[in-house]
C-alpha cells in the first residue's frame, strides 16, 4: 500500500465514522440538545482564538521587509 492509498483510505474511514456520529446525533433530541449547547458555549472563545489569529498574522505579514523592485 503506497502512502497516497493510505491517506484516502484514512480519509474515507474517517469521514464515515463522522458521518455516523453526526446521524447519531441528530437520531438523538437528548444529543441535540447537547451539541448545540456545546456549540453555543464554545462559539465565543472559538471566535476571539480565530480573531486573534488573523490579527497576529497579520501584523507579523506587515513586519516582514519588503522586497524592492527594480
Amino acid at each position: 500500500m503506497t502512502e497516497d492509498q493510505a491517506r484516502t483510505t484514512a480519509n474515507v474511514v474517517m469521514t464515515a465514522a463522522a458521518v455516523g456520529a453526526a446521524v447519531v446525533v441528530l437520531r438523538s433530541p437528548r444529543l441535540r440538545r447537547l451539541a448545540l449547547g456545546l456549540a453555543k458555549a464554545s462559539a465565543g472563545p472559538l471566535a476571539m482564538y480565530a480573531v486573534t489569529s488573523m490579527r497576529d498574522a497579520w501584523d507579523e505579514s506587515a513586519s516582514l521587509p519588503r522586497r524592492r523592485t527594480v
